[in-house]
């Protein structure tokens, strides 16, 4: 059976929670002018799984609009009350790249305890690459949660910040691998001889996949 608009509406109108999700994920099936106009009313479902899901297709739905997907993304991430409705949202932003919300993505980073959304945000914006962002990834590398620290040495890589060199060198010496092995891949984006440095260093680190990482960088 052929995936219509007609057919992807009567599921997304039915009473059965899996009927509307299954709506939502046939959304992809169809032309996306279409679809970004189906899925903007479930952005608001009362249902916060079908939120999540109908938030999760605006990315890359929303190129449709980018305004009018802005305000759909804003609206999730100041009002919604389920965090990872918020979080996704902020995961949407920055694959769409809108580096408007930026103001919008840091008050909220220091405003919530949420560490699922501050994750979120510090991934964001890596994608955004926008210089605004230093300070606040700047500040993330102090957060208590290690997924959020490790992505804030990431996004500083993705940054391309040459300033980053200098915050991120007290982490050469950290006792979790993974932020060390981020940090392979952070100093491998921001090259020059600085980093090299410590990407030699890194080369004889005792975990085999942090080594193997800073060996191949530094073979590029």
């Amino acid at each position: 059976m052929s995936v219509t608009p007609e057919s992807v509406q009567i599921l997304i109108n039915s009473s059965d929670f899996g009927e509307r999700i299954k709506g939502i994920n046939q959304l992809r099936s169809l032309d996306p002018k279409i679809a970004f106009e189906i899925i903007q009313p479930l952005v608001t479902d009362p249902n916060a799984r079908v939120r999540y899901a109908a938030v999760s297709q605006l990315d890359p739905l929303g190129k449709q609009d980018l305004d009018k997907a802005l305000e759909l993304l804003l609206d999730r991430l100041r009002y919604d009350s389920e965090v990872d409705v918020k979080a996704v949202a902020a995961d949407v932003i920055g694959g769409l790249k809108l580096t408007t919300a930026f103001e919008d993505l840091q008050q909220l980073y220091y405003q919530t305890s949420e560490w699922l959304i501050q994750l979120s945000i510090i991934a964001c914006l890596g994608e955004f690459g926008d210089p605004r962002g230093f300070e606040l990834l700047e500040s993330a590398l102090n957060s208590d949660n290690n997924l959020v620290k490790t992505a804030a040495i990431s996004s500083l890589g993705e940054l391309g910040d040459q300033k980053a060199i200098a915050v991120l060198m007290p982490f050469l010496e950290d006792e979790d691998w993974q932020i060390r092995y981020r940090l392979v891949q952070a100093f491998g984006r921001l090259g020059g001889e600085q980093t090299r440095a410590a990407l030699e260093q890194l080369s004889q680190d005792s975990v085999e996949q942090v080594a193997q990482e800073a060996k191949t960088y530094l073979n590029h």
